[in-house]
C-alpha cells in the first residue's frame, strides 16, 4: 500500500474540503434516543454459577458491515450521522503503512472534512486518551473512526466516552458507571485479535498505579464495525501470530465460561474452527486472503461470543503481565492459556473435548482409546503446537518477567471480574501457582 503520513493525509483532506467548526459533540441525528438493553453482568463469586440458573441476555449493538473494501463505506455511514468533520483515530505504524488512506478518500468523497490522528500508543495510558480528547474537542470533530488495532479502538471508545462524560476516566472502571452516551464511534481493524470493533468493553493502563482497567457498556461499543480483509493484508507475521493467540483465547474462555449460553457457545466454538483453520497460513504469509479473511472474522466472531460471556482467569492474568511488565497483551495470553486450560480441564472436561476437536484433533475415545481426562488434555497440548508453530515464546522467563513479581501480579488478577466466571474455583494460591508453571 501506498505510505502516507497523518501530516500528508491532514493536507490533502483540508484541500480537498472547506474547513468547518463545531462543538464536538456530534450531531443530533448520531444520537440515539433509546438506550440499548444491557446484557446482565458477571455474577458474584457467591451466585449459582451455573448456564441459564438466572436469566442471562444475549445482545451485541454494535451493526456488522463485512467483505473486501468495505471500508469505502465508512464516508456514506458518518454523512448518514449528519457529521460535518471526522477524526481518524490510527497509530503511528499504521499511519506509516498508508491503511487509513482508504477511509480517509471514503469521508472525503462523501463530502466530509477528515484528519488523521496518529498519537496512539501500545496498551494505552489514561494520559494518551486525554490528549487524544483535547485534539476531538479543539478540533470539532462529529464522528471518531478507530482504524488500527486494539489499542487504537481502546483510545477512541475511551477518549468517545470523555467526550460527554466528565472526567476522571478512571471512575468509570467496572460495568455500565457512566451515564451520557459516547461521541458517536465507527471501527475497522487491522489486526486479527482484539475484536475490540464488536465489544462494549476497553482496557486502558493506569501507568501510576501499574494496573489495566477495564470499562464495560453496551454504550462503549462502536456503532458500526467495518471488516475489512484488504485493511489487514501484510501484517507482520508476529503481530499475525499474537493478535491471533488473542482471538483464540477469547473464543476458548467464552466458551468454558460459567456465564456461557448456547448461542454464545455456537459463536465461540465456529471462532475457535476459524482461528485454528487459518492461523498457520497466515502467519506463513499473511497477503493470503482467503487464510486472513478467516482471522478478520473469526475475531471478531469470538468478540460477539465473549462480550455477552467474560472471559476467565487467562485474562485475569495476562493484564498484570502487561501492566508491570508490558508484554503484549496476545503474547501474555498465550502464555497463560495451556497452563489455565490445564487447570480447567477437571471442571469442564467435555467442553475441553470438543474445543480440541474444533483445532482438529482426532480423539479416540473408550476402549482402546483416550479417557475423558486424557481427550481433555488434547486441548492444552494443541495449544501449545499452535504456538511453537507460529512462534509465541513458551515461558515467561524468556520475555524477562522476574519471578519475584509473581505474588504482585497475582494480588492484581485477583481483581478481575472474570476470575469469578472461570470454570474451575481459584484462589490466589491457584494463580501464583499457574504464574509458576508459566515461568
Amino acid at each position: 500500500m501506498e505510505s502516507t503520513t497523518a501530516t500528508q493525509t491532514q493536507t490533502a483532506t483540508s484541500d480537498a474540503n472547506v474547513k468547518t467548526t463545531g462543538s464536538g459533540n456530534g450531531a443530533s441525528a448520531a444520537t440515539r434516543a433509546i438506550a440499548a438493553p444491557a446484557p446482565a453482568p458477571p455474577l458474584p463469586p457467591s451466585a449459582p454459577l451455573r448456564s441459564g440458573a438466572l436469566p442471562q441476555t444475549f445482545y451485541n449493538p454494535t451493526r456488522v458491515i463485512w467483505g473486501e473494501g468495505c471500508a469505502a463505506q465508512v464516508g456514506p455511514h458518518a454523512a448518514k450521522l449528519g457529521a460535518k468533520k471526522v477524526l481518524v483515530l490510527s497509530d503511528p505504524g499504521v499511519v506509516r503503512a498508508g491503511i487509513p488512506k482508504s477511509v480517509v478518500e471514503s469521508i472525503t468523497s462523501a463530502g466530509l472534512e477528515a484528519e488523521v490522528y496518529s498519537e496512539v500508543e501500545p496498551d494505552p495510558r489514561i494520559e494518551i486518551v486525554e490528549k487524544a480528547l483535547e485534539h476531538y474537542r479543539s478540533g470539532g470533530f462529529d464522528v471518531i473512526v478507530a482504524v488500527g488495532g486494539g489499542s487504537a479502538m481502546d483510545t477512541a471508545k475511551a477518549a468517545a466516552i470523555l467526550a460527554t462524560n466528565p472526567s476522571p476516566l478512571r471512575q468509570y472502571e467496572g460495568w455500565e458507571k457512566f451515564a451520557n452516551e459516547p461521541a458517536p464511534l465507527f471501527a475497522l481493524p487491522t489486526t486479527v485479535g482484539t475484536a475490540s470493533e464488536v465489544t462494549p468493553f476497553l482496557v486502558i493502563t493506569d501507568a501510576a498505579a501499574k494496573f489495566k482497567f477495564t470499562i464495560g457498556s453496551p454504550q462503549a461499543a462502536p456503532r458500526i464495525a467495518f471488516l475489512d480483509p484488504l485493511l489487514v493484508l501484510g501484517l507482520p507475521g508476529n503481530v499475525t501470530a499474537a493478535t491471533g493467540m488473542d482471538a483464540l483465547t477469547h473464543a476458548i474462555e467464552s466458551y468454558t465460561s460459567l456465564l456461557s449460553t448456547p448461542i454464545s457457545e455456537g459463536l465461540a466454538l465456529h471462532a475457535i474452527r476459524l482461528l485454528s483453520a487459518n492461523i498457520r497460513t497466515a502467519v506463513a504469509n499473511s497477503h493470503n486472503v482467503s487464510a486472513m479473511n478467516g482471522m478478520l472474522v473469526g475475531a471478531s466472531v469470538a468478540g460477539l461470543a465473549f462480550s455477552n460471556t467474560r472471559l476467565g482467569n487467562v485474562h485475569a492474568m495476562a493484564h498484570p503481565l502487561g501492566a508491570f511488565w508490558k508484554i503484549p497483551h496476545g503474547v501474555a495470553n498465550a502464555l497463560m492459556l495451556p497452563h489455565v486450560m490445564e487447570y480447567n480441564a477437571l471442571a469442564c472436561p467435555v467442553k475441553m473435548i470438543e474445543i480440541a476437536q474444533s483445532m482438529g484433533e482426532s480423539l479416540p475415545l473408550g476402549v482402546g482409546g483416550l479417557t475423558e481426562h486424557e481427550a481433555a488434555l488434547r486441548a492444552p497440548a494443541a495449544v501449545r503446537r499452535m504456538m511453537a508453530d507460529v512462534g509465541i515464546p513458551l515461558r515467561l522467563r524468556d520475555l524477562g518477567v522476574d519471578k519475584a513479581s509473581i505474588p504482585d501480579m497475582a494480588q492484581d488478577a485477583m481483581k478481575s471480574a472474570n476470575i469469578a466466571i472461570n470454570p474451575r474455583k481459584t484462589t490466589i494460591n491457584e494463580i501464583i501457582g499457574l504464574y509458576e508453571k508459566a515461568y
